[in-house]
């Protein structure tokens, strides 16, 4: 009840803290496009009042999906202990208590999920929150974030029922074929693109009209639903005209064609964020072998010296330290951060960082290597003469339709995903060549960094940055690209701090190391401003914002030097961390865990997320971890007697 009643309040105060910062101000107001709302303000009133009962009722019925959180006793027996309730601790978990005869505890170290944030537009708003984020940092760097406080990336990691998927833009996009053949060529059997089709169907419900009948690529029937955005910007429309007049086609990417525009498909299910949380553990709430326990922070694997083999779990829940037996496995589903900072914590990892750290070593592994990402630039800026962009503070006034026609019928531009609207992939090195291994991905977005001030609060741009660059522009109509480098070849670490559970590890990216990402970031820079001289474009007025980026200012605007100093200015992580526990062949050095996910050298202990991506995939890495997580949940089925259906 308490969890309840909480939620009603936080929501109910919510509401009333917007409606009173802006009730200074009642008189009619324009919607995005101009047009006189002439819905009488009492008639308007009771409508969001009426559909604010009905949010609240939908929250509750939420709640009652939510999984019984449990405190187990010391030295409690599971047959499956999995660390992380994220998109793959989640997927794991529910998989593996289909089977009867498991029992399965999951250890989160975050709180539940709730219906606001499921509000697709308020990701923005979660990105760097208090009590559902890890709020990492990279550490200080003189070649990358140059404009971020301190020069150090904000790098959010979700700590929250649903991980990182009920804090990412919900973009669902599995990659290219070439990405998991590349995988297989590795050593990793079992890996390839035609052995990966099954898992990407069996996760998906597709609800995008056009393309549900193709049944060679696409499911209907899975549990994560995958469709558009019930609402697009005349801007969107126009970015995709652009593709067009460019020579691009419109394409299903997630099917045949892996270059071309489209509007983004993403994990929405009417109008609400589709979390792995509520598609794949809403649904196990019933099982009676499934345990959870929340607010449970990991301290470390524990570990047999003597045998090499995982017994269990270390957790500190309110300040009591709790140990769990594992019958069986323990998997790790922590992420491209903490499943490494977890190995090196119980003794798995480089032999002179953890002796540095005074850490005892059991297995000398390569943990924390290999760190990929992709990044962007953030600082394309195109300016509209038209009220076409989704602006936060007209779309969130309660004075005007649009959070009434959320609550009442899930439609609107609150459904927009943080106003990511619309993507593109192309070879910046063989443009318009459909047949080309996409370098580049072009995200459309229908406002930019001057939409709202509290946007530099997510990305950590400098307040003085601000003041000198965006201030004067802030809540002008706009439109951005975001030019996203797809296979980087810059390799970065994860090490640790000390040996305290609690504290953060050092996270070093070392963006731009290799000469080649720096040169592609400049190519879709200037890929990104064709977009907007296009008809399609120009039909609303789209310039280009020129900004005399402070350290800039001795490169010709425009000029290859200063593309490449703003991009280690305004230097945008996209989220996609990964590779940290790589996996491969056994007989290879650089990696962590076999193609079964097992730590290479130590018995009863696999790994199932991001980190294990040998080479980063051509896209957003939310589907392909949950690809990641349904083959793993088979793969331990099967290692343990039971078959599977491929």
């Amino acid at each position: 009840m308490t969890r309840r009643v909480t939620f009603i309040l936080a929501l109910v105060l919510e509401i009333v803290f917007v409606v009173c910062q802006r009730s200074s101000n009642q008189q009619s107001h324009r919607n995005l496009y101009g047009n006189q709302d002439q819905t009488p303000f009492l008639e308007h009133l009771m409508s969001l009042a009426a559909g604010t009962i009905k949010f609240l009722q939908e929250g509750e019925r939420y709640l009652n999906n939510e999984l019984t959180d449990i405190t187990p006793e010391q030295n409690d027996a599971y047959d499956f202990i999995i660390v992380g309730a994220g998109s793959a601790g989640a997927t794991i978990a529910s998989r593996l208590s289909e089977i009867k005869n498991f029992t399965v505890l999951l250890i989160e170290a975050g709180r539940s999920e709730n219906l606001l944030m499921d509000i697709p537009l308020l990701v923005n708003l979660l990105q760097f929150s208090n009590d559902i984020n890890w709020k990492y940092r990279t550490e200080s760097s003189d070649k990358y974030c140059l404009g971020m406080n301190d020069r150090r990336c904000n790098w959010p990691r979700g700590k929250v029922m649903g991980g990182s998927s009920v804090l990412n833009y919900m973009v669902a996009t599995r990659g290219d074929p070439r990405d998991y053949d590349n995988w297989a060529s590795l050593g990793n059997e079992g890996w390839s693109y035609n052995k990966l089709l099954h898992y990407f169907k069996k996760l998906e419900s597709l609800n995008i009209p056009a393309y549900r009948n193709d049944t060679v690529f696409h499911n209907t029937k899975g549990p994560v639903n995958i469709e558009y955005p019930t609402y697009h910007t005349p801007l969107a429309d126009g970015f995709l005209k652009a593709g067009l007049e460019m020579g691009y086609p419109l394409i299903d990417y997630n099917g045949k064609e892996h270059v071309g525009f489209s509007y983004i498909h993403a994990t929405l299910k009417n109008g609400e964020r589709a979390s792995t949380n509520r598609a794949y553990l809403h649904i196990a709430k019933k099982r009676s072998n499934l345990f959870l326990t929340r607010n449970s922070m990991a301290e470390k694997i524990i570990i047999d010296p003597k045998t090499k083999r995982a017994v269990g779990v270390q957790f500190n829940k309110e300040n009591v330290s709790i140990k769990v037996r594992a019958r069986k496995e323990v998997i790790l589903c922590a992420g491209a951060i903490g499943s490494p900072q977890l190995l090196m914590l119980s003794g798995i990892g480089p032999k002179d960082h953890l002796e540095d750290v005074g850490i005892p070593l059991i297995k000398d592994a390569p943990v924390g290597e290999n760190l990929m990402d992709h990044i962007a630039y953030g600082g394309l800026i195109f300016l509209v003469d038209q009220p076409v962009s989704i602006l936060p503070a007209d779309v969130t006034n309660p004075l005007q339709p649009y959070i009434r026609q959320y609550f009442n019928n899930r439609d609107g531009p609150l459904t927009v995903p943080g106003c990511v609207e619309a993507l593109a992939f192309v070879d910046v090195d063989r443009p318009r060549d459909t047949e080309s291994y996409p370098n580049v991905e072009l995200m459309f977005i229908s406002n930019s960094v001057i939409a709202g001030a509290g946007f530099i609060q997510n990305v950590g741009i400098t307040e003085s940055i601000w003041q000198e660059l965006f201030r004067k522009k802030e809540g002008q109509h706009s439109w951005s690209i975001f030019p996203m480098l797809l296979r980087p070849k810059s390799r970065g670490r994860i090490l640790l701090k000390d040996n305290l559970p609690l504290s953060k590890p050092r996270i070093i990216p070392n963006y731009f190391d290799h000469p080649e990402d720096i040169r592609i970031i400049v190519e879709a820079i200037r890929a990104s401003i064709e977009v907007s001289k296009t008809r399609g474009m120009q039909r609303f007025g789209s310039h280009l914002l020129e900004l005399p980026i402070r350290g800039c200012e001795n490169f010709p605007h425009g000029s290859d030097e200063y593309w490449e100093c703003a991009a280690r200015t305004f230097t945008f992580t996209i989220y996609h961390h990964s590779g940290t526990c790589k996996m491969g062949p056994e007989h290879d050095p650089t990696a962590v865990v076999n193609p079964r996910l097992q730590v290479i050298g130590i018995k009863g202990l696999r790994v199932a997320d991001a980190s294990i991506m040998p080479e980063i995939i051509t896209g957003h890495t939310n589907i392909p971890v949950i690809m990641i997580a349904e083959k793993a949940a088979d793969i331990v089925k099967e290692d343990w007697g039971y078959p599977i259906d491929v």
